[in-house]
């Protein structure tokens, strides 16, 4: 396909810019509003073309060199050619346009936006590890010893080497560093497919850590390696080795860490999920669960490990905490069992509802990037709860779910945007909405 020289009108949600070029629609990765590129067509449909840069012809005078040296190969960052002051206008901007364009959603009203630092924030990360050639030998990926960790290239499968990783918090960092070492030496079995690391806050080794290691089919010896893994990477507390395929694990530690917000210590087990960003979990906690709300009643649907069960048990008489994920629900089970007020129920969000006779005063939820199953927002709406607050990091899916729930009597008071994932287009939101009286 021959390349074509464009003019870049806008971002849109997904990191890619957009322009038009006869009749069709051009989006491209890497670019900044108003350049001019040359571009090289790599999908074209009828309507739409997909394309990387070849050329900048004309440069955003805001236009920053990235920091990290596998930007543009890697896949795990988007903006970092954006100078982090334009980045949070840019995603403000994003996301109003989403929720208009997606579920004609017009919010004129202030998007009140909670920036974090650029760098060194992010206290979980899933780290692919592949065997590759070995240049010293000429040996190919097949027969090499040596195995390579990283993320995967943008929009592929295949794997990205990486040295460095300037998003990650020390801590993780740290710990990526042990591991890079710990696979150049050959440390660690050729099954090994990828490591997961969680950490909590805390100083360089100081700092709890939990591994998860995923394997194509466990190597024998499985308990030595769980035990060379621990002694390669400083302030592993647990070690958890999982063979999907296989259905087995091997567990070294306590199978979770503690995680302190506001002075409440979270058990975070190796398949729960919680929030990624060090520096704006209290704050994302203390709009999520509305600063002013109290009353008799609160759910908290979709409740994770109880990350908002907690603080909403010191407003509210009774907090009804629901979750699907058995392992999340252990962790929430443990996490509030000293708290007479929350009501633990291990279930799927849709069945509560359905069953549910009681009308809250406040509803919480956060659900994953799929939104509301269907008929979740219709059952939410007949138990009547005069408040909502919808917390979401995939703007398309909570447009959606915003338009059902004003159709079915309610509006948005209040919209904020945290900047949980800097140098990405990701972005956590939460909406308040209230019944109509």
């Amino acid at each position: 396909m021959p390349s074509i020289e464009i003019k870049i009108e806008k971002l849109i949600y997904g990191g890619d810019g957009l322009a038009h070029h006869d009749g069709a629609t051009v989006f491209v990765p890497f670019v900044m509003s108003d350049e001019r590129v040359l571009v090289e067509p790599i999908e074209q449909k009828k309507k739409f073309v997909r394309a990387r840069v070849n050329q900048l012809i004309e440069a955003s005078p805001n236009r920053t060199p990235p920091r990290c040296k596998h930007f543009g190969v890697c896949g795990g960052c988007n903006y970092q050619h954006i100078p982090y002051d334009s980045q949070l206008p840019i995603k403000t901007e994003i996301l109003r346009e989403t929720l208009r364009r997606i579920g004609h959603v017009d919010w004129q009203g202030e998007i009140t936006t909670h920036a974090s630092p650029p760098w060194g924030y992010r206290n979980r990360a899933q780290w692919k590890v592949r065997p590759i050639p070995d240049a010293s030998t000429g040996s190919s990926a097949s027969e090499s010893s040596r195995l390579a960790i990283g993320y995967f290239r943008a929009n592929s499968t295949a794997l990205c080497p990486i040295e460095d990783c300037a998003i990650l918090s020390p801590p993780l960092l740290q710990a990526f560093h042990a591991l890079r070492e710990g696979l150049a030496s050959g440390a660690f079995p050729r099954q090994l497919r990828e490591v997961e690391v969680f950490a909590a806050p805390g100083e360089g080794s100081n700092s709890p850590l939990l591994l998860t290691a995923t394997f194509a089919g466990f190597p024998s010896r499985i308990g030595e390696h769980a035990g060379k893994i621990r002694a390669t990477v400083p302030g592993l507390e647990s070690v958890l080795l999982h063979d999907p395929g296989h259905e087995r694990m091997e567990l070294l530690g306590p199978g979770f860490i503690e995680y302190r917000v506001n002075n409440v210590a979270y058990r975070v087990g190796h398949f729960s999920f919680f929030q990624v960003n060090d520096f704006l979990v209290q704050s994302l906690v203390d709009e999520s669960v509305g600063r002013e709300d109290h009353g008799r009643i609160a759910f908290d649907l979709y409740a994770g490990v109880g990350l908002f069960s907690v603080p909403l048990a010191e407003r509210f008489e009774r907090v009804v905490a629901v979750e699907a994920n058995p392992a999340a629900a252990r962790d929430l089970t443990t996490n509030t069992r000293a708290n007479g007020a929350i009501e633990v129920r291990a279930s799927d969000v849709e069945e509560f509802l359905a069953r549910c006779k009681e009308s809250p005063e406040l509803v919480v939820l956060d659900p994953p990037r799929a939104g509301l199953s269907p008929g979740a927002a219709e059952r939410l709406a007949h138990l009547a709860p005069q408040r909502m607050n919808y917390v979401s990091c995939e703007p398309p899916t909570l447009a959606r779910d915003l338009a059902a729930l004003q159709k079915l009597g309610y509006e948005i008071s209040a919209i904020h945007l945290f900047d949980l994932f800097p140098q990405t287009f990701h972005m956590e939101v939460v909406v308040r909405l209230t019944r109509h009286q």
